[in-house]
């Protein structure tokens, strides 16, 4: 597929057609990793952990003997029902 870089607004952008974009796996309003490597552009899906953060990593850092218990809250504050 050839394509154009083009400007858009202070900016430079490719278009990439829906079969380019299924072929890599990548949607509309994915988040991907663009790196220059060897004098090419390369965009690539960014495998993310489902947020910020790595459950493995989280665990690894609680306390040894660390037992969840329940809190009061109080009352609900509106309708909710419990």
């Amino acid at each position: 597929m050839l394509t154009r870089v083009q400007k858009w607004g202070n900016s430079q952008g490719l278009r990439f057609s829906k079969a380019i974009l299924n072929e890599a796996r990548i949607e509309v309003g994915d988040t991907v990793n663009v790196s220059a490597r060897k004098g090419r552009i390369v965009v690539e899906p960014a495998t993310r952990v489902r947020g910020r953060y790595e459950l493995k990593a989280l665990l690894a850092r609680m306390p040894k003997g660390y037992l969840a218990e329940e809190v009061e809250w109080g009352p609900p504050p509106g309708k909710e029902v419990w």
